[in-house]
């Protein structure tokens, strides 16, 4: 009876974090349409400046606290939703998805720049206090942080429901240009909610500290936890957020004292919030079909097929070359930057085409790597079914959500990705004892690929071939389908189109797609392991696809570059590691409204180059041909969907003025 009693009470404290923590994230969300994934970082963040305030600098624990939730967390929310986030929710879901992705990554990256990693400790409070429950001696720190959720969630309560400013905050979502006339300011209420959703973010790190560490990835990778819990009060309902949140943290407890420590039990113990948020999502009720989109997306110019082929054709006489003059060490980076680059491609067609977001891209690679070490079949037999597999499963990860899209999706993968880290590939049955699985180099018609060199062309010509299968896509009905799909969900459905079981393909085929990379990848080291398919490797690919252009296949092969020269950068300046991953996660940011990315300027800066020499060009030689954007669009160049219908509108308005 005193073990219950003593997890429960331990459940109780965690469950009143978890609630503080998603209570934040609800009332941000409620008042501003934005998911925020950086809601953690943010808290972990403010627990580092609580503890360099209170520990380092020696100021009262009060004044820290003070310090911290009065003036930097509220200033901090305030910026954030001025500069960063205004606006986003009238957006496409995709792009406030990957802007607050961006902050998750940067702020981790600026918290490693500015505190090293190094020990660190931050005490309770009132560590000499306590009361003694039967055999369970409870802090006062418990007390405290179990005693705050219910003020945190009291307060809430009678800010949303019983103010003037809360309702305000309630109008600025349903109506906020009826809010302005009625002399509202919508800015201002949704700079308020984020700076009182960043301070609550900041209490619930700062009472969590003490007992998990402070820990970069620790304290971020608890808003998963807040996630579950404000998905169970879907996101608008503040009493069913703190029931989801304790009733979180007692679930949560209760694995970790009933559940063997041993097999393959053992590895539900560390995924009962990641579970406890898939199932929730599950239930979550029918999706509504967005109409329109207040701010679209317009992909980057479509290039005719003959000028892909010379392209593609360029690319490999590139790799040919360096294939020759580099060595060993040197190719397995020009591998790894072509595996990255099939992976982005992935992305190209759900998130630059499809408009959904996967937060776990590299762990369908992880997927088809292991299916490949596992089959046995180092040829091309093997390398189709661990492509099969992964797409099995990418199809599978959507089958459960078919009713939903956007963010439900989005964290679905999420779920799904921390689900495969903890329960799967850290499993013995996986990756085996030692955590590695060897890997034989793939095999064409019976001719074993076994130099370096070799298998790097092998890997840049499957990276062209399925460029190339993507742009085929995108020209035909399925193309133009998957963007008016992205454009505008309610107008595909009125036409009558079943977007769901599409939906449920198109992860499956992004998916199969990953996997293939992974495989080759396999192939290519020889030896994989668990680490090479973490679920945070997933979030530096997604940044860099959408930094160099995720709408085109332009965008994946730079991107793949960039995110191999990540760790190359490192190594050589590890003082600045955090630094890189500060610029990365914050350059998405600022690239985040735009998809096409760095690779769309560079496709501007040509356009005007040949507008300026190419004519002069031409007249010497006449016979050359006009350039994809400067010829016919209806087969060289990409036309916006709003264009497309707009052309036939004023067809009609010519006859009409015709026949008046």
């Amino acid at each position: 009876m005193s073990t219950i009693i003593s997890f429960t009470i331990l459940g109780l404290f965690t469950g009143a974090a978890y609630a503080i923590a998603a209570s934040g994230l609800v009332l941000t969300y409620t008042t501003t349409r934005v998911f925020n994934i950086a809601h953690g970082a943010f808290g972990m963040v403010m627990a580092f400046t609580f503890w360099d305030f209170s520990q380092r600098q020696g100021m009262p624990t009060w004044l820290a606290l003070v310090l911290v939730l009065g003036v930097v967390a509220p200033g901090t929310g305030w910026l954030v939703q001025r500069f960063i986030t205004r606006g986003l929710g009238e957006g496409p879901v995709s792009v406030s998805l990957v802007v607050t992705v961006g902050l998750f990554v940067g702020l981790i990256g600026l918290a490693q720049y500015i505190w090293p990693p190094e020990p660190r400790t931050v005490p309770p409070f009132l560590p000499d206090k306590g009361v003694q429950i039967g055999d369970t001696y409870v802090t006062a720190h418990q007390i405290i942080t179990i005693a705050l959720s219910a003020v945190v969630a009291g307060l809430l309560y009678l800010l949303l429901n019983r103010t003037r400013i809360g309702t305000a905050m309630r109008a600025s979502v349903d109506n906020p240009v009826l809010l302005r006339l009625f002399g509202g300011n919508p800015d201002r209420v949704a700079s308020l909610s984020w700076a009182i959703g960043i301070s609550l973010a900041a209490l619930a790190g700062i009472l969590l500290t003490p007992v998990i560490g402070l820990s970069y990835f620790d304290l971020t990778l608890l808003v998963i936890n807040a996630y579950a819990a404000a998905m169970l009060g879907r996101l608008s309902s503040l009493p069913l957020t703190f029931v989801g949140a304790m009733g979180l943290g007692i679930l949560q407890s209760f694995a970790v004292a009933y559940l063997p420590t041993e097999g393959f039990l053992s590895g539900l113990r560390a995924v009962v919030p990641a579970l406890f948020l898939f199932v929730v999502i599950i239930l979550m009720p029918q999706a509504q079909l967005r109409i329109g989109q207040v701010k679209g997306i317009v992909s980057a110019p479509l290039p005719s097929m003959t000028r892909s082929a010379v392209c593609g054709a360029a690319l490999l006489g590139v790799v040919a070359v360096l294939a020759t003059a580099m060595s060993d060490a040197n190719l397995l980076l020009v591998g790894t930057a072509a595996t990255y680059a099939m992976v982005m491609l992935s992305l190209v067609l759900l998130t630059g085409y499809g408009g959904h977001v996967s937060l776990a891209q590299f762990t369908f690679a992880g997927v088809g790597a292991l299916a490949y070490a596992k089959l046995d079949e180092p040829n091309l037999y093997g390398l189709v079914m661990s492509a099969l597999i992964a797409a099995a499963v990418g199809a599978l990860v959507a089958l459960p959500v078919l009713r939903l899209t956007g963010l439900y999706l989005a964290l679905s993968t999420l779920a799904f990705g921390v689900l495969m880290d903890k329960l799967v590939f850290q499993a013995d049955f996986a990756f085996g004892f030692n955590g590695t699985l060897h890997a034989e180099r793939l095999s064409l018609l019976g001719t074993s690929i076994s130099s370096i060199s070799g298998y790097v062309i092998v890997m840049a010509t499957f990276f062209v071939l399925m460029a190339l299968g993507l742009l085929v896509l995108r020209r035909g009905v399925l193309g133009r389908l998957l963007i008016a799909m992205r454009d505008s969900p309610a107008a595909c459905g009125t036409l009558g189109l079943d977007l769901r079981w599409f939906r449920v393909g198109l992860f499956g085929v992004s998916a199969g797609m990953a996997g293939l990379a992974g495989a080759l990848f396999a192939g290519l080291r020889g030896t994989i392991g668990a680490a090479d398919f973490q679920l945070f490797n997933s979030l530096p690919l997604l940044l860099l696809a959408v930094v160099f252009g995720v709408t085109s296949v332009s965008g994946a092969a730079l991107g793949g570059i960039g995110l191999m020269l990540l760790p190359v950068l490192q190594s050589s300046r590890p003082e600045l590691a955090g630094l890189v991953f500060a610029v990365l996660g914050f350059g998405a940011v600022a690239l985040g409204r735009d998809p096409n990315g760095l690779a769309n300027l560079l496709f501007g800066l040509g356009r005007r180059l040949d507008r300026r020499f190419g004519d002069v060009v031409r007249r010497a030689v006449p016979l050359l041909p006009l350039p994809a954007d400067r010829a016919d669009t209806s087969t060289h160049g990409e036309v916006p969907l709003m264009e497309d219908l707009q052309q036939p509108l004023k067809e009609v308005g010519v006859h009409a003025a015709a026949r008046g």
